[in-house]
């Protein structure tokens, strides 16, 4: 059922008749939501950026949140990073993540940026006590809220959302007639749209895409070029909200594939890489995460890194500034 409707939704066929009256009532229910935790919502005493989307699956909101800590390094902040920790359980909440940590219990993209982004990342269901461990536990000055746009509970300063330019926003309708947490109209309050790859565009959006890095051995950090296999046979794995996305990249880059796609955040064990033959298996790096407990010789993960160009890179910092302006002005 699940891939069925996405194929419909992404398929920008009319919505489903029948899921338009439970898609009106997820609007309701979504919209008194919103209001409710935002008049209550606390305001911390530091800068909160938080980058999300409005659709369900694969945006590019990881590499983007590992682009923008870098580039915060680069403009003088000091980052730190709060998540919800998806399909991990801590011992405790608040939960710091370490580049080392066990993703079982943080979950694959907070570990992910905790090892890239060498910051501190802290993850909570609840983010406005996750940044508070923070900000107690290190000399942050600003904060990055990673896949927090719905999270109203946590004051924001900056929203940034980002769109899957290949996909788009799919027949534009609210789940669970449509691929949407949250109207269209959304996107008009938000304060920068990044557009991740060529399709879908907005008059306002920024432009993203994502370069492919060396391939990196899981078993010892060895790299390879991806173009070193080109024409060989592989398997490609990915649990993430686009596998289609990650297999059309190693198809363009002229590997022949059997492709094996799992469900975004899947918990992966053995079995699941236990093909009959000593091909060279290829894995985004948040599945690399998960599998390099139990990784062999033949597996490798893609990293991925956001590139900008160089006018949109100084939206993007301007957006950032002007934080420092406004909590001036509100002392």
């Amino acid at each position: 059922m699940k891939h069925w409707l996405e194929r419909r939704w992404y398929a920008r066929e009319r919505p489903p008749l029948a899921l338009r009256p439970l898609a009106a009532l997820y609007g309701v229910i979504t919209r008194t939501r919103r209001r409710r935790l935002q008049a209550a919502a606390p305001r911390l005493p530091l800068p909160v950026i938080v980058v999300g989307n409005i659709s369900i699956g694969g945006t590019g909101k990881t590499p983007f949140t590992l682009w923008l800590v870098e580039q915060l390094r680069r403009w003088g902040w000091r980052p730190g990073v709060v998540s919800r920790g998806y399909g991990g359980r801590a011992p405790q909440y608040p939960f710091e993540v370490t580049p080392d940590g066990d993703v079982q219990h943080c979950g694959d993209e907070p570990l992910l940026i905790a090892q890239r982004a060498r910051c501190p990342v802290f993850v909570d269901p609840d983010r406005v006590a996750a940044a508070r461990a923070l900000i107690a536990a290190h000399d942050v000055d600003i904060i990055v809220s990673d896949d927090g746009l719905q999270h109203y509970r946590l004051a924001r300063d900056l929203e940034i959302c980002l769109v899957d330019g290949r996909r788009g926003l799919g027949n534009e309708a609210l789940l669970p007639a449509g691929p949407l947490r949250e109207a269209p109209s959304r996107l008009a309050e938000v304060d920068l749209i990044v557009v991740n790859g060529e399709g879908w565009m907005h008059d306002a959006a920024v432009p993203m895409h994502l370069q492919a890095a060396p391939l990196r051995r899981l078993v010892d950090g060895e790299t390879q070029a991806l173009s070193a296999l080109q024409g060989q046979r592989v398997h490609a794995l990915a649990g993430i909200g686009d596998p289609a996305r990650f297999f059309a990249s190693l198809r363009g880059a002229g590997l022949q594939i059997e492709s094996h796609a799992f469900a975004d955040h899947h918990a992966y064990g053995p079995d699941d890489l236990a093909f009959a033959d000593d091909a060279t298996v290829i894995m985004t790096e948040k599945d690399a995460v998960k599998c390099r407990r139990f990784a062999d010789q033949r597996m490798w993960a893609l990293p991925v890194t956001a590139q900008l160009a160089e006018a949109d890179v100084g939206r993007v910092r301007e957006c950032v500034e002007a934080l420092k302006e406004e909590r001036r002005r509100r002392r």
